[in-house]
């Protein structure tokens, strides 16, 4: 049986979207629910698609990925960079990525520094910084750089990485699972709640710059002015050599990630209860997380106006924040369903209940 979420994630993972400039994916959002509800932006560049009445509830996913920016161009056409979002330099020297030049241009190069064999034993055994790198796009000069391949200083560069799908038909590869599941989770809810009935005013949502600080959800919270929001995620993935199995919360193929906390947010327990509770009852994989690292758009959403429940939704993903980063589907399926259960059944009476504290 062909599984479109495949070919949602292909599409979503192969499109590219360093922190403010979102296009390609914004673009695919649109593309995928027009017809399905009232399309709109926000002022940084948030898209959101809202159709129906009652409670306001949010399903929001971040449309960029971690990636980088031309800050300087060297007289012999070397481009030296600057992190969008959060990077381990051991995972980036040898690395192809592409530079999405202003004329709609995609040049790719390679992350590359001195040989080690110039460098002494001393720096050998050292992380490299980025400072100390650069891009080869095989351009002589600075000049050559900017007319013939259009490169300026500004543009954004995005990792090279084709969507894969592994050995086992379930576990994908690609760049930017961190957040192209959550992406395509929130096109995918939307569509299947669009062909039901529901007690709810659903705004699915995909934020810009989440990696620079949840700076999209931060203005999205304002427009959306939501009564509940569900942030959809790829997190790290804890189930790899070095990290205690007895002990992983993220574990690939074990479901869908239930968040409770993590240190820029504390989830309102009463709908993590409630998330719980369906998980258990719609016969959901799950598995709960309390974190002590990371941070997601939920820190945004939950501080907006006089306070929102929030709880964060998440695909276990090895090796976010990197050029391949692998999920298992069938979690991704699992996030999907909890969505769709959820808003089905977030009536106007549940979501009272949520803060009903006295």
């Amino acid at each position: 049986m062909h599984d479109k979420a495949i070919d949602l994630l292909k599409e979503l993972t192969n499109a590219h979207a360093a922190p403010g400039f979102e296009h390609e994916v914004r673009a695919v959002f649109a593309n995928q629910l027009e017809g399905m509800g009232e399309l709109s932006t926000d002022g940084l560049g948030s898209v959101f698609c809202e159709s129906g009445s009652g409670p306001r509830i949010l399903l929001a996913g971040h449309m960029d990925e971690v990636a980088f920016r031309v800050q300087n161009i060297t007289p012999d056409g070397f481009i030296q960079f600057v992190s969008l979002g959060g990077w381990w330099s051991h995972t980036l020297l040898a690395q192809r990525v592409v530079v999405c030049t202003r004329n709609e241009g995609k040049i790719t190069g390679v992350i590359t520094s001195k040989p080690p064999h110039f460098l002494p034993d001393s720096e050998r055994s050292k992380v490299l910084p980025i400072e100390a790198m650069f891009i080869d796009v095989g351009a002589s000069s600075r000049s050559d750089l900017e007319q013939n391949f259009g490169i300026h200083i500004g543009d954004p560069v995005v990792p090279m990485s084709d969507f894969t799908q592994m050995h086992k038909p379930d576990l994908l590869m690609a760049k930017a699972l961190d957040n192209r599941v959550g992406m395509a989770a929130t096109i995918q809810a939307m569509q299947a709640l669009a062909a039901k009935s529901h007690p709810n005013t659903l705004i699915a949502c995909g934020t810009v710059q989440e990696e620079l600080g949840v700076r999209g959800a931060t203005t999205a919270a304002v427009k959306a002015k939501p009564d509940v929001a569900i942030v959809l995620e790829g997190t790290p993935a804890d189930d790899t050599p070095g990290m205690a199995r007895a002990s992983a919360q993220g574990a690939v193929g074990q479901g869908v990630q239930i968040r409770l906390q993590d240190p820029t947010a504390v989830m309102n327990p009463a709908l993590v209860d409630f998330a719980v509770a369906v998980a258990k009852k719609q016969n959901i994989s799950h598995q709960l997380a309390v974190r002590s690292s990371g941070g997601t758009d939920a820190r945004a959403f939950q501080l907006s106006g006089i306070g929102i429940p929030t709880i964060v939704l998440g695909v276990p993903a090895r090796y976010i924040h990197s050029h391949n980063a692998v999920i298992d589907v069938r979690d991704y399926h699992a996030m999907v369903d909890l969505s769709i259960a959820l808003v089905e059944r977030l009536n106007q009476a549940e979501v009272d209940a949520l803060t009903a504290y006295l």
